[in-house]
């Protein structure tokens, strides 16, 4: 005869299993608030991440300026005042130039695309199903805009940066500011705030300061990548160096999936314009260069990772890119850093100490 069922024991679980689901049910909630109070203010939130990205950038040149006895404002404006001029330089010697040739890199990478298709057509892959050929007439349209929307974002300056000319205005405002009375704002924030909050919240800002700051030096690795595979496709007499490195670069700023589209991309064009011999050589060096970044490069500039794990960041860029294009794919993966940041301090907090462990295990 089988054994029924605890009454008691029933009662227990499904107290246990309410009292979990509205704890649940109330930290989704919370977070649906939290979304949907930052998507109202994101006209503020997205000046102010410009700023702090713009501000990892230039605050080395500002600290040394204030250390040498320059004062705060001073030092301040000195380097706003030559950042602005540096991006006028970029986009007058690069930019500008670049926009015309964009119209033929698109044409090229679409031209790429179709000689592999006729190649997977024919003998010894063979392919000719329906849905293949419409699945690479998609992905020709796909990389054709994302071809024109990246290279006109960088282009004109602003667009692979921040969102309209008015967020670009008042980050750099911000970014002035910062430099400015950047290091008086963890103590001015701290006695704004009551109780352990004085404590928690100015130490995870110092660390997501930090983090942003490990993210911007690992991008001075997409410039090496962009001037050494520049450097090869020059060699080889591949056409459109100047927008293929570009791109290199800009793509740099999305982890993984962007060496992977840049690569791509310089590859058709050499298979289109220099043969099937260039287009094997162009993808050996950039195997080469991809080698010497994550082996080289990469330890040496970036003394600290994001602590972002591969499947975290793919899944990051991809919902930054659904949720916001481009610029979503850009600021996807800072923002998930900084998110870990916070979990990892909350993780702290509700860690016993090594000692409280061992007295409760004992």
């Amino acid at each position: 005869m089988s054994a029924g069922l605890s009454a008691a024991r029933t009662r227990a679980a499904l107290r246990t299993s309410a009292r979990v689901s509205g704890e649940l049910l109330l930290i989704l909630v919370m977070l649906a608030v939290t979304l949907w109070v930052l998507g109202r203010m994101w006209p503020v939130v997205w000046p102010l991440l410009v700023g702090l990205l713009l501000t990892t950038l230039t605050w080395p040149p500002a600290r040394f300026l204030r250390r040498h006895g320059w004062r705060p404002a001073l030092a301040a404006a000195v380097v706003t005042v030559a950042f602005l001029l540096a991006v006028l330089g970029i986009v007058a010697l690069i930019a500008v130039p670049m926009s015309s040739q964009t119209d033929e890199l698109t044409d090229g990478v679409v031209e790429g695309i179709q000689r592999l298709r006729e190649w997977a057509a024919g003998p010894p892959l063979n392919i000719g199903d329906d849905e293949i050929t419409g699945a690479m007439d998609s992905a020709v349209a796909r990389i054709q805009d994302s071809v024109g929307s990246i290279t006109t974002a960088v282009a004109t300056g602003v667009g692979a940066v921040v969102n309209g000319l008015i967020t670009a205005v008042l980050g750099v405002f911000l970014m002035f500011f910062f430099l400015k009375d950047g290091p008086r704002f963890l103590p001015w924030l701290a006695r704004q705030l009551p109780g352990r909050l004085a404590t928690d919240v100015p130490v995870v800002a110092l660390r997501g300061w930090e983090t942003l700051g490990s993210f911007v030096r690992s991008q001075v690795v997409g410039l090496l990548d962009a001037v050494f595979i520049g450097l090869g496709l020059w060699i080889l007499d591949v056409p459109l160096v100047l927008p293929l490195a570009v791109l290199t670069f800009v793509s740099a700023f999305v982890p993984i999936v962007g060496a992977l589209f840049a690569g791509f991309v310089a590859v058709l064009i050499a298979l289109v314009s220099n043969g099937l011999t260039d287009a094997l050589i162009v993808l050996a060096i950039i195997v080469v260069v991809q080698q010497l970044e994550g082996n080289v490069f990469q330890p040496i500039l970036q003394s600290r990772g994001l602590g972002l794990h591969a499947a975290v960041i793919l899944l990051a860029v991809t919902l930054g890119g659904s949720l916001s294009g481009i610029v979503g794919s850009l600021l996807a993966v800072p923002l998930a850093a900084l998110i870990a940041v916070v979990w990892n301090y909350v993780r702290e907090q509700l860690t016993d100490p090594p000692e409280a462990a061992a007295t409760a295990d004992g």
